[in-house]
This record gives structure tokens, sequence and C-alpha cells, in this order.
């Protein structure tokens, strides 16, 4: 009989464990649950935070500047070319944008590019002239930041006037061709060039042929060609306020300082100080094409990360 009355209760014992493993377990589940959320909110956040700061504490969605009278920024920035930093497709299309905006008081292009093809920088400055002629209350504004050398200068002479630090390097006014010959060295190694052309001056810029008297005239020619064009476009963009000297455009440069003494610039100032005093406005809405949400996020936080090394003194010198 003591047997049969432990039975039941052996059964009762077991079926309240096992009620209270299972109550544990989805308690247990839950609270793993509610923790999860939490982090992956807590990532958001903290991505969201290092967005705002590598912005340099603006969301960039808030865009209140664009519905007042602001200056129109456009950047270019690094080498102007074909699909390069300063894509020409690019920098026209966001200085259409900027001289189309009614709310506008002026465009600043601010420079900081070693130049680039004469073809592209031409595009450029030609968009220039039209957007000033369609737009004629419109002023624009080169500010040259560390670099407006060779096409950057080119680019620049389009603008009403140009502005520079005193630190600035600017000028260049030349044109360049690269190339090299290891005809010599073949020789000497004793390897045979097997390179195949129709048309005697197919070759005309192969390393490894020879390159005759002829051939190098005709590319003299061609540089000194797009030289002159350079030299114009910079005359008819400074007129009166240029300076020449017999090294003007010998392909030298010139601190921001100097150079306004030369006539290549008109003043010297940031953007800031360009669109108080040459403009009136305090506000500046940066014109930039559209970015998604991963490209800002990986801008951000590379950002945020590199002003947290400069601010331990972590960084290269």
């Amino acid at each position: 009989m003591g047997e049969a009355k432990d039975k039941p209760r052996d059964e009762d014992w077991a079926r309240r464990t096992l009620i209270e493993l299972a109550t544990a377990s989805l308690r247990e589940q839950r609270r793993a649950r509610r923790w999860g959320i939490f982090f992956k909110l807590l990532i958001l956040v903290y991505l969201g935070v290092l967005l705002w700061y590598g912005q340099g504490g603006q969301w960039p969605l808030q865009r209140d500047v664009a519905h007042r009278e602001h200056v129109a920024l456009v950047g270019l920035k690094g080498l102007i070319a074909d699909g390069g930093d300063a894509d020409p497709d690019v920098i026209v299309e966001l200085l259409e944008q900027a001289f189309g905006d009614d709310k506008a008081r002026g465009v600043i292009l601010e420079i900081n590019s070693p130049g680039g093809t004469p073809a592209q920088a031409a595009r450029i400055h030609r968009a220039i002239q039209r957007l000033r002629k369609k737009h004629p209350d419109m002023k624009l504004y080169a500010v040259v930041e560390d670099l407006c050398a060779s096409g950057a200068y080119w680019v620049a002479v389009a603008a009403d006037e140009i502005w520079a630090d005193p630190t600035s390097i600017v000028g260049s006014i030349g044109v360049r061709l690269d190339a090299f010959g290891v005809q010599k060295l073949l020789d000497r190694l004793g390897i045979e060039n097997r390179t195949l052309a129709a048309g005697e001056n197919k070759l005309l810029l192969d390393p490894f042929s020879p390159q005759t008297p002829a051939q190098r005239a005709h590319l003299q020619h061609l540089l000194d060609q797009t030289h002159q064009q350079f030299i114009d476009v910079v005359k008819a963009g400074r007129g009166d306020r240029l300076k020449p000297t017999p090294d003007m455009f010998s392909g030298l440069i010139w601190t921001g300082r100097d150079a306004l003494r030369l006539g290549l610039v008109d003043g010297l100032g940031d953007r800031r100080q360009v669109a108080r005093e040459k403009l009136g406005v305090e506000d500046i809405l940066e014109y930039e094409p559209p970015k998604t949400l991963l490209d800002q996020l990986t801008e951000g936080v590379s950002t945020a990360v590199a002003r947290l090394l400069l601010r331990l003194g972590l960084t290269a010198t």
C-alpha cells in the first residue's frame, strides 16, 4: 500500500518538475530575446552616433539650410579625368544644380587638385562659362585649399574670382607627356623586340622602339599647341588682373601669397570668408553626388576613427 501511495506523489513531483523546467526555459528564451533586441538597438545607436560625429556633428538628413538663402558649394578634389576623383560629368552636373538653385546667393568651387587631362579640364571650364552666361546674376568663386595646379588652374580661371590660402600651391601652367624608352636596355640584355605595326609612326610612344627626331619634334609640337591654348585660357580668364613675368607660363608653381602678387588669384581666404565677405551669407550647402546609406555609414565610421586617432596623437607624420 505504501508503494501505491508513493507512486502518485512521484508522478506529481515529476510533473511539477517538468513544468518548472519548461517555465524556466521559456523565461530564459524571453530574456535572451530581450537582450538580443537591446544589443541590436545599441549597435544601431552606436553606428548613428559615429555617422553623426563623422559628419562634423550634423545629421546628413538635416537640410534646413537648403530652404533658406545659402552659398552653394561644389568640391573639385583629386585628379581631373574621366572616371577620376574629379570626374567632369559629376562636377558639371553638381554645378548645374548649384546654379539652378533659387535659394543660392552664389556658388563656390572649392579646389584641391593637382590637375588632370587638358581635354577634361577644358570641359569643366566651358561648362562654367556656359552657366555664368546663363545665370549672369550668379557669382562663382574658386577657392583653393592646398593645391590648384595645371588643369585645376585651367578650370579655376573660368570663375569670377579666385581665392587661395597664403600657403596654397597655385600655378604649373604647362603641359607634359609622360613616356620612357628601354630599347638600349633591351639591346644590352640581348632581347629582341618583335612588335609589329602598320604605319611608320604607329609605335610613336612604344617604350620598346626607338624614337626618331621627327617623331620627337611632332610630339613637342602637340605639347606646344596645348600649352598655348592653356596660356590663352589663362590670359582670357584673368585679363588685366594678370601681371605676367617671363616664367609665369613655364610650369612654375607659387604660394597663394605670391600668386596674389602676380594676379593669378584675387584674394586670400577660405570658403567661409568668401561666403561672408563676397556673398554676405553665412550658410553653406555642399552639393555632393548621391550616397547610399552604406556609403554614409562607412565614411562616417572612418572619419570618426581618424578624428579619434588625431585626438590620441596616433597619426603618422
